[in-house]
């Protein structure tokens, strides 16, 4: 393969556009290619969504199908979003990495079903586990299904490349809704593991003791902590203070009492936050290492010391004049940052279309064909949800993930037992179906790094591995003599990616930051809800997987940047600037930007509406005037279609209660599958709201692409994983087999990756430092 910079061709679409802006953050060569009218996102919300989404790229206007096949030939991967697809222009390009992305996939009864933001989000679980118990499902802001899907994308692009250097490149296949049902936390885990299907959990996360709390001025993300040291720190605090009620009494030192009472608790915590302004209040909590923290909502990003002091933001050149916008989410290549980026006019380089650029060369295929990251060695350090998740993410795709765990530092998802998900006892640490689910494929090693002894051995390790992933706080490794000027000298050409909650440099980057916290200080919780005084909030763990999918992006990109040039690097990946990246426009918009339910800008109507029994919703989307024809044509009310009240979007909104009185009418007569597939029949994007146990029993998509997996565990037994979202046609990755019991590999590790003889593996087990 030529390892000149990497050529994106990019047929756009709101499933992919995110991906050609990842992809332009690691310094490839986007070209975004125009129809005569321009990209659509050049007349969405005044031109910001084409500045956000496309800054950086080139911009084409092809005149004929040869045009862009030429430009096809000359290009590395095509991030193709279109209705239809490209197959017909790629036929023979063999060298191409070609990247389908569509709101269902290419396989399935749903392939043709009209997809949006939320209908995928429905449709994918996102919107079951967001709002009210008693209310209305509640999308998350910013198109989040749809940049899960762009994210998936990129990954998807990078390993298609690192495949290409032993094969020809090959097809791959991005379901935006199996990228959604992948990246649910607990949401189908607890129907998998225990038979229960959690209501959505309001303003309390189900599994942790953390929730959103009001403060004096705002709100604020926070909650007890997962450790007893945090417990203590909070009572202490609020003993201080005089505000500690009744829990100084001993019952409450019992973490399952206080779950059990957790309602209380937090009424006392709430007596106590509610009396601070948020900032002042997250300052005093952090000083004594409490995970809380603001929320604020996107304008107030700027003032993020934290952001700021690390360079995140990204200065936009438009015609206009330059602006400020939200960064990428890690710096890449070694460290560089993209400090700023050209808007392009449109057809702006046309050149490109008339440039000869020598075919990429693919390497012949080789038998048997293997995934991806076929034999590459991580070497896993992470625990929880975030860095589990992106060491899932390559484990899938072939990589030999080796899993360093101990009892003496327990994994909450091995050893808490408000985060065990099992069927039998909560104490086994090897039967929870939260650390199984993120823990597949891998190998795991039961090492003491307490210990003189354990870290010399952690050493030997690094050695021999490609990749070493950790999500500590920022002073962890420092702590145990590997930053990574050491991490270098023992291992050279290592990729080194951290993963902490501030990441490793500026003012706070010895926060305590919990997925909730990192959502709160990114913007997204203050978005979540139904207008500005009452702010719902992201709950579940979205923050810790966006981080672990961008790490798991980052890693792939520094493996190819390892390939192409022979450096290691460092990738300090925070998760608060991950997050970050995936809050869209809502920069750009300025302060006007609110929280805003479940409605769009620009479409209506937009909305979840309840159907025939109980908690049943359907999601709908009416993009354009003849869709909302042809959703008055379903429900039975056709002049609606020409009623001056209702004609055109404009009117639509301000109609918005005789528009949703007459759909809701007809919803609440019919089961949300059946009002589904009445819309989608007629062209009108809708989706029933599916919850955990929908999704694995009754949804014929996930289904018919085989996305929920069974492998049989050693001593949990046989259960269903969630699937790989991202399908390679030619190097598949997969679920080879069910998470490792604690240690299960150590001796096999040792000896054959660190080559220790068995008598020093003897003498290291009973010196305890294998345990």
């Amino acid at each position: 393969m030529s390892e000149t910079t990497v050529r994106v061709v990019e047929l756009s679409s709101p499933f992919t556009r995110f991906a050609g802006r990842l992809l332009v953050g690691l310094g490839y060569e986007v070209v975004l290619v125009e129809p005569p009218e321009g990209d659509e996102t050049r007349r969405e919300l005044d031109g910001d969504a084409f500045v956000h989404w496309h800054a950086g790229k080139r911009s084409v206007v092809p005149a004929t199908p040869e045009d862009l096949r030429r430009l096809l030939a000359g290009a590395d991967v095509l991030l193709d979003g279109g209705p239809s697809g490209a197959e017909a222009l790629t036929d023979g390009l063999d060298h191409l990495v070609h990247v389908r992305v569509t709101p269902f996939g290419l396989v399935g009864p749903r392939t043709d079903w009209q997809g949006t933001d939320l209908v995928v989000a429905a449709l994918g679980g996102m919107l079951a586990q967001v709002g009210d118990p008693d209310g209305p499902p509640l999308r998350l802001p910013e198109h989040q299904a749809e940049q899960l899907a762009g994210v998936n994308a990129a990954i998807a692009a990078v390993l298609g490349l690192r495949a290409r250097r032993s094969g020809p490149g090959q097809l791959v296949d991005v379901s935006a809704q199996a990228c959604v049902a992948a990246a649910l936390e607990a949401g189908t885990l607890a129907y998998l593991h225990e038979d229960r299907v959690p209501p959505r959990p309001g303003r309390v996360h189900p599994l942790v003791p953390h929730g959103l709390f009001r403060a004096a001025d705002g709100y604020l993300g926070g909650g007890l902590g997962g450790s007893p040291r945090m417990w203590d720190a909070l009572l202490d605090w609020l003993r201080e203070e005089g505000a500690a009620a009744d829990l100084t009494e001993p019952r409450w030192q019992d973490p399952v009492e206080r779950k059990k009472h957790q309602e209380y608790v937090f009424k006392v915590v709430q007596d106590f936050v509610g009396t601070w302004p948020k900032a002042e209040f997250a300052e005093r909590a952090q000083a004594r290492k409490l995970p809380w923290a603001a929320v604020d909502l996107p304008h107030e990003l700027p003032g993020n010391p934290q952001l700021a002091a690390r360079g995140f933001f990204t200065r936009v050149r438009t015609e206009e004049g330059e602006r400020t916008d939200l960064g990428f989410p890690f710096a890449f290549p070694e460290g560089r940052r993209v400090r700023e980026l050209d808007v392009p006019g449109q057809g702006a380089d046309q050149d490109v279309l008339g440039e000869h650029r020598p075919r990429p060369s693919a390497a012949h295929a080789q038998d048997p064909v293997r995934p991806a990251l076929h034999g590459i060695r991580v070497l896993d350090l992470t625990w929880v949800l975030a860095g589990p998740y992106c060491t899932k993410i390559l484990a899938d795709h072939g990589a030999d993930v080796i899993k360093v765990e101990s009892a003496g530092r327990p994994d909450p998802t091995r050893f808490a037992p408000f985060m065990h998900l099992s069927r039998g006892p909560h104490t086994d640490p090897d039967t929870n179906g939260y650390f199984n689910e993120v823990n597949r494929n891998k190998r795991s090693i039961a090492l003491d790094t307490r210990t003189g002894e354990g870290v010399a051995v952690l050493r030997d390790l690094i050695a021999h591995c490609d990749v070493l992933v950790e999500n500590f706080s920022s002073t962890v490794m420092r702590k145990l003599g590997l930053d990574y000027e050491e991490l270098r000298r023992i291992n050279p050409d290592l990729v080194y990616v951290s993963m902490s909650g501030m990441g490793h440099t500026g003012p706070r980057n010895g926060w305590v930051s919990y997925a909730d916290t990192v959502s709160a200080s990114s913007g997204l919780t203050g978005l979540t809800g139904w207008g500005p005084v009452d702010v719902v909030g992201v709950i579940y763990g979205h923050g810790d997987i966006v981080a672990g999918l961008q790490a798991a992006l980052a890693t792939v990109a520094a493996l190819e940047h390892r390939a192409a040039t022979g450096r290691g690097q460092h990738v300090d990946l925070s998760q608060l600037e991950a997050i970050a990246a995936h809050m869209g426009t809502s920069l750009l918009g300025g302060p006007e930007v609110k929280p805003s339910g479940n409605t769009h800008p620009a479409w209506s109507p937009q909305g979840v509406y309840p159907c025939l029994g109980a908690d049943r919703w359907l999601a709908v989307s009416v993009r354009d005037d003849a869709e909302w024809a042809a959703l008055c044509e379903v429900i039975g009310r056709p002049a609606l279609a020409t009623d001056e009240r209702t004609r055109t979007a404009e009117a639509r909104r301000h109609a918005a209660p005789l528009v949703d009185a007459a759909l809701e009418e007809w919803t609440r007569t019919m089961p949300a599958d059946l009002a589904a597939e009445s819309l989608q029949a007629h062209g009108v994007p809708a989706g029933a709201v599916q919850d955990g146990r929908e999704l694995v029993e009754h949804d014929p998509q996930l289904r018919a692409r085989g996305f929920y997996v069974r492998k049989e565990h050693p001593v949990a037994g046989a259960f269903l994983h969630e699937g790989v979202p991202i399908r390679l046609t030619r190097t598949p990755g997969g679920i080879r087999a069910a998470a490792p019991v604690l240690g299960a590999d150590t001796d096999a590790v040792l000896s054959e990756v660190a080559g220790f003889p068995v008598k020093r593996i003897r003498e290291l087990r009973e010196a305890g430092v294998l345990r």
